[in-house]
């Protein structure tokens, strides 16, 4: 295990891929907000599955 993923104890490293305008949206937002991309990705995740009745 390198040295990154160590230093990942509360979080897992996945892959995906977006539309590219919704990267240039997230990217935007994320600069307004000063709120890292990986907070942004759990808080639209956690929406998600409240939406679809899946909720922690």
């Amino acid at each position: 295990m390198n040295t990154s993923q160590q230093n990942l104890k509360t979080r897992k490293r996945i892959t995906t891929t977006l539309r590219l305008d919704l990267v240039d949206k997230l990217n935007e937002l994320a600069k307004l907000t000063k709120i890292n991309k990986s907070k942004l990705h759990d808080e639209a995740i956690e929406d998600l599955l409240i939406k679809y009745g899946s909720s922690k």
